[in-house]
């Protein structure tokens, strides 16, 4: 028997100084078995990040073909296709030629190190690409975070995070790795 993804809920309140984006966010997140507290909720913070009324999580770990989020608009058009983790070159690829823009949140410590080195060779013909860099610390403390029922605020300014949540709070900054050129 298939072991069943964990749910978990999120309110989440994003405050989004860079872009002027205010709003909260009641959120489903649906935790894959083979996925620990630390990616989802990498994944929680990319939502955060890029948030937006067309914004949504894709199956990600349980489709080939799906991404992390994903926001698509009124018209069906894929605007936005967001990784987590260290996607290899095919995954990125298809997501740069799929949607207006992709982006990346790469995390893991050393060894995306060893991932990126690899990897950017292969990635300087996609303008619309963006990849970030989590440090092991930041998505370690990120993980301690999860709880099945969360109440999360998120404050983005100048490229710093700030995520409380209860009586714990975070300040993640994450590195620009690659900037894209199409936003």
């Amino acid at each position: 028997m298939a072991l069943k993804s964990t749910v978990f809920k999120a309110e989440l309140q994003v405050s989004d100084l860079d872009r002027g984006h205010f709003a909260e966010y009641a959120l489903t997140v649906a935790r894959h078995p083979s996925e620990n507290d630390e990616r989802m909720m990498v994944r929680i913070l990319a939502f955060a990040l890029y948030a937006g009324p067309d914004l949504a999580f894709g199956k990600g770990l349980s489709s080939e073909d799906d991404c992390a989020l994903q926001e698509i608009d009124p018209a069906g058009v894929l605007r936005t296709w967001i990784e987590v983790g260290q996607p290899d070159e095919n995954r990125i690829r298809k997501g740069c030629n799929k949607a207006d823009r992709a982006i990346v949140i790469s995390y893991g410590g050393r060894s995306v190190d060893v991932w990126w080195q690899q990897t950017v060779p292969l990635l300087a013909r996609f303008s619309n690409l963006t990849v970030l860099r989590l440090s092991a610390d930041e998505t370690q403390a990120l993980g301690r975070l999860a709880e099945r029922s969360m109440k999360l605020a998120c404050t983005i300014q100048e490229g710093t995070i700030w995520l409380a949540c209860g009586e714990q709070s975070l300040q993640l900054s994450p590195e620009l790795l690659l900037s894209s050129q199409a936003g």
